[in-house]
């Protein structure tokens, strides 16, 4: 089996990262290569295992964020000819944590192999209420799961790319949803319609660390928590109109569940 080309993002927090690539290097270093994309981070904060600094005055000024840091590293290993060497492509932000002792991407492969029609798949977290729907070691599909780590099947993700003219602000993700609101829905409805489905597993548990935001916002070079989350919002909803023509998030939501 081709290994998993997992990419973490990083701004300004070196050692949560190095931590993350140190948990997967010892636990599914067979199964995966890791990638490092440092988003503006500052010189003496990159993480020591840096693949990639991008560093323009304006992602130095305000970062990549999720949609346009995972398309920035998708679309290099598309570019460097790396593409090929993976099945599946395992998307992570450096806020998240696994338990001990667990094996992630290899569970993850097997569940890819068993299920064949399933174009992403998500570890649970312990706190979200799916875990009690889903049930132990099993699967459930579902129209909305949080990003924070999505592990993508390949040939799903062909189908969604775009490889006219692609940047990191249009390879998978859209780059005007500066700050990702609802592109859970988006890319989960974009997946139904392609006749893929989404899952969340309880058999990979991972969680994300909110301390990072409400902490230490000023060394990442972002807004606090509270007016991170009105921009989210604010911002977003001006996205999903002017995109979708949507007036509320409801809508997106149910967009996304009507492919579901």
């Amino acid at each position: 089996m081709k290994k998993t080309a997992t990419i973490i993002l990083n701004r300004n927090l070196p050692d949560e990262t190095n931590s993350l690539v140190e948990h997967l290097v010892k636990y599914d270093g067979k199964y995966t290569d890791v990638f490092v994309v440092e988003a503006g981070s500052d010189k003496n904060n990159l993480s020591k295992y840096c693949t990639w600094h991008e560093k323009s005055p304006e992602v130095m000024k305000q970062g990549l964020r999720y949609s346009r840091g995972m398309n920035y590293g998708l679309l290099k290993l598309w570019k460097d000819g790396d593409w090929n060497k993976y099945n599946s492509f395992f998307l992570l932000t450096n806020d998240t944590k696994f338990p001990k002792n667990q094996s992630t991407v290899s569970t993850l492969q097997s569940l890819q192999v068993k299920y064949p029609k399933v174009g992403v798949f998500s570890p649970c977290s312990d706190r979200w209420g799916e875990k009690n729907l889903i049930g132990i070691n099993s699967i459930k599909y579902f129209w909305f799961i949080h990003n924070n780590a999505y592990f993508f099947r390949r040939e799903m993700l062909e189908q969604l790319l775009n490889t006219e003219n692609p940047t990191y602000m249009n390879f998978l993700f859209d780059g005007d949803n500066f700050r990702g609101y609802l592109s859970e829905s988006e890319t989960i409805a974009r997946a139904y319609a392609n006749d893929w489905a989404a899952a969340i597993t309880t058999e990979v548990i991972a969680e994300e660390d909110e301390s990072y935001l409400l902490n230490i916002n000023q060394l990442i070079k972002t807004e606090s928590y509270e007016e991170n989350l009105k921009l989210y919002v604010d911002e977003g909803l001006k996205w999903i109109k002017r995109k979708y023509g949507f007036n509320s998030k409801w809508q997106m939501v149910q967009y996304s569940r009507l492919f579901y």
